[in-house]
């Protein structure tokens, strides 16, 4: 059994990661189609749109874990969706395409992590972003990251516009 005393939030950034797909393929499955790819202003994002993005960075998560595990404090450069031109150029997958995406995504992703030791999660790396960054970092920001974009999901499909803010 892996020991992370020293993080003891470990083993629930684990869980939390493992468990998102489950919890993103039911909240998906209650909101009518029409819903979800409505634009609800000018500068918001459809909620398949919030799907496809989760989906997407997927393999960057991976990529950068990878890194971190396999680099002596390894140098990221930021990442701006709106700024990605290829998130312009692309048409919008499907919604089971995106499900499915992310579900392949975050298994590597859960299983790279499960492999690190307890000294792994101690790894430093640097991110302009940040004043740290580091795996244990990274891996709750995924988590939060999910978790944000599904919180703004649920307030596209729910929230009356007199209360919808950006």
């Amino acid at each position: 059994m892996i020991d992370f005393q020293h993080k003891p939030d470990c083993k629930a950034i684990l869980r939390g990661l493992s468990d998102t797909h489950t919890i993103l393929s039911a909240f998906i499955a209650a909101i009518p189609e029409k819903d979800l790819y409505a634009k609800r202003g000018e500068n918001f994002w459809s909620i398949a749109e919030h799907l496809a993005h989760l989906a997407g960075v997927q393999p960057m998560g991976l990529e950068r874990i990878t890194r971190i595990l396999d680099e002596d404090t390894p140098e990221f450069v930021p990442f701006f969706p709106d700024e990605d031109e290829t998130l312009k150029t692309t048409s919008l997958p499907t919604i089971a395409e995106s499900l499915s995406d992310f579900k392949k995504g975050r298994t590597a992703i859960v299983e790279r992590l499960t492999e690190a030791i307890p000294e792994d999660w101690k790894r430093l790396a640097v991110h302009p972003e940040y004043k740290q960054y580091g795996l244990h970092i990274f891996a709750r920001h995924i988590f939060m990251h999910d978790y944000w974009h599904m919180y703004r999901m649920e307030e596209l499909w729910l929230t009356r516009d007199a209360y919808l803010k950006e």
